[in-house]
């Protein structure tokens, strides 16, 4: 998501509309993904009567929380699509990647609380609802203006920057083994180069 933002996003966004809008949006997606962070906070399995409630639960307000993250990543994808295929393409795929690993914290615990496959796969669809309409939401918007679509390009920046400093690099380090979280960071980086290069 990082290559993505500063050799796609970004660059796109400045091109469109200049410097200012694409910053002034860049720093309102940070402030506005912040927001969300603050009001929906990372869980943590909690205590109840039984392990199966403690799970269902955990895997609940998980899900909670991705679905407020997954709104500004489909405006993301909305804005990059509004500006041209190729840049849709390429944070589209980048943000499905990301969501790989969002799912299974989502999944996990629900079958350890023993759902089955039809009531997980559900509440997994309800998560990813905000992104579908942040996506409608980015591509509305991104049509109005080069200025208006500059500002929805710095903000998508903004909050893909935020949630993978926020959650994914910090969750990546605490359960890496080794440099292995550190790898995976490098990985990812050269991966969201190729999408970049090639599309």
């Amino acid at each position: 998501m990082i290559s993505v933002v500063f050799l796609d996003l970004v660059p796109e966004a400045v091109e469109i509309g200049g410097t200012g809008y694409a910053l002034g949006g860049f720093v309102l997606g940070v402030g506005a993904t912040g927001i969300v962070d603050l009001l929906t906070p990372h869980f943590h399995f909690v205590s109840g009567d039984c392990e199966r409630a403690r799970f269902l639960r955990a895997g609940i307000l998980t899900g909670i929380g991705i679905a407020m993250h997954n709104l500004p990543e489909g405006l993301a994808i909305g804005a990059s699509y509004a500006h041209g295929s190729s840049l849709g393409l390429s944070v589209g795929l980048t943000i499905a990647l990301h969501n790989i690993p969002e799912g299974m914290a989502m999944a996990a615990p629900m079958c350890a609380a023993r759902l089955d496959a039809l009531q997980i796969t559900m509440w997994g669809a309800l998560a990813g609802l905000p992104m579908a309409i942040g996506a409608l939401a980015g591509v509305a918007v991104g049509n109005v203006s080069s200025a208006v679509l500059s500002v929805c390009l710095g903000f998508a920046g903004g909050a893909m920057v935020f949630i993978t400093a926020d959650e994914l690099i910090p969750d990546a380090q605490e359960f890496a083994v080794g440099h292995s979280g550190t790898f995976g960071i490098v990985l990812g980086v050269l991966a969201g180069m190729i999408l970049a290069y090639a599309l």
